[in-house]
């Protein structure tokens, strides 16, 4: 395999929307151990890689499917390595197969290490590996207006509580379903929504190619106006409601996020003067370093 193969897989692989799914699984991490004390770095790395293998494989169906149906096209500008025939689709369907196996092979390794009920593991990881693939392949998702549904649920909450319970498992004190389950989805909420304006800002930059393509979208269907007000939203919503974290708790580390918002406002302006080319992985970016801050913050706060 020559090295503008291995780049073209790469490309394929989409890395610079990884943030998605490796910020979550630090929160995940972060609060189990915030509150029970106990840690492993062997769950960690299990949760880490079978959630990176479940997100690049979807990375990979949705590139097949948007090809297949015709969304991928000579007048596309982002995904083109179909289009350009850099790679056959049957090469992009075998490294998906792989990927979802390889990462099935770390979640049922994670199983003989967590204290976690089995079937409360695997109803979490198959049903995020099923929406992954199901996003454009199958039902499709993302052709009916619910794939931002569809990354909300599965990029925050779904993630955040995969890691959460493999690591606390049956330790954690008081033991309830409100401490176990519900706590860990109120702490996703904020990095879920700034997670979801990526894949919106990729939806607004390919507003008029998708609808000519016959698909439909939260952007198609709001339009570019509206599409950039709930942007701003996704930004900057996250900001307030740390905000008043940090003010009912009196755990101030829940500021250090806001240290943020000037990229916020840099990614506003280039969305409400459509300079949208690079707008998604600008907010990648954003979401990665935002995704990070909460998560230091999370570790240093109070027992939750």
């Amino acid at each position: 395999m020559n090295i503008a193969k291995l780049k073209s897989y790469l490309i394929a692989l989409r890395p610079w929307s990884f943030s998605a799914s490796l910020t979550p699984v630090l929160l995940g991490n972060a609060l189990a151990f915030n509150s029970s004390n106990q840690f492993s770095v062997a769950i960690l790395l299990l949760t880490l890689i079978s959630a990176l293998c479940v997100h690049a494989a979807g990375n990979l169906v949705n590139t097949y499917y948007d090809y297949k149906y015709g969304v991928d096209n000579e007048n596309t500008k982002s995904d083109r390595i179909l289009v350009d025939k850099l790679l056959r689709p049957e090469e992009i369907t075998s490294l998906g197969v792989f990927l979802y196996f390889f990462g099935s092979i770390s979640f049922f390794s994670l199983l003989f290490i967590s204290s976690a009920k089995e079937e409360v593991l695997a109803f979490i990881y198959f049903g995020g590996m099923s929406l992954s693939f199901l996003y454009t392949g199958g039902i499709g998702f993302k052709y009916m207006a619910l794939g931002d549904l569809i990354i909300i649920i599965t990029f925050g909450p779904l993630t955040v509580l995969y890691c959460y319970a493999a690591q606390v498992g049956s330790s954690i004190e008081n033991n309830t379903p409100f401490n176990l389950y519900l706590k860990p989805l109120l702490y996703a909420f904020p990095l879920a929504l700034n997670t979801e304006a990526i894949l919106h800002s990729n939806n607004s930059r390919d507003l008029e190619s998708d609808r000519k393509s016959g698909i439909f979208t939260i952007a198609i269907f709001l339009g570019f106006t509206a599409s950039y007000v709930l942007y701003v939203l996704l930004i900057f919503v996250p900001y307030f409601v740390l905000l008043i974290m940090a003010l009912k708790t009196n755990a101030y580390s829940f500021l250090v996020p806001l240290l943020t918002i000037k990229m916020g406002f840099e990614l506003e302006k280039d969305f409400r003067y459509r300079k949208m080319e690079q707008l998604p992985i600008k907010t990648a970016k954003l979401n990665l370093i935002f995704g990070i801050f909460y998560v230091v913050s999370c570790f240093f706060s109070f027992k939750f």
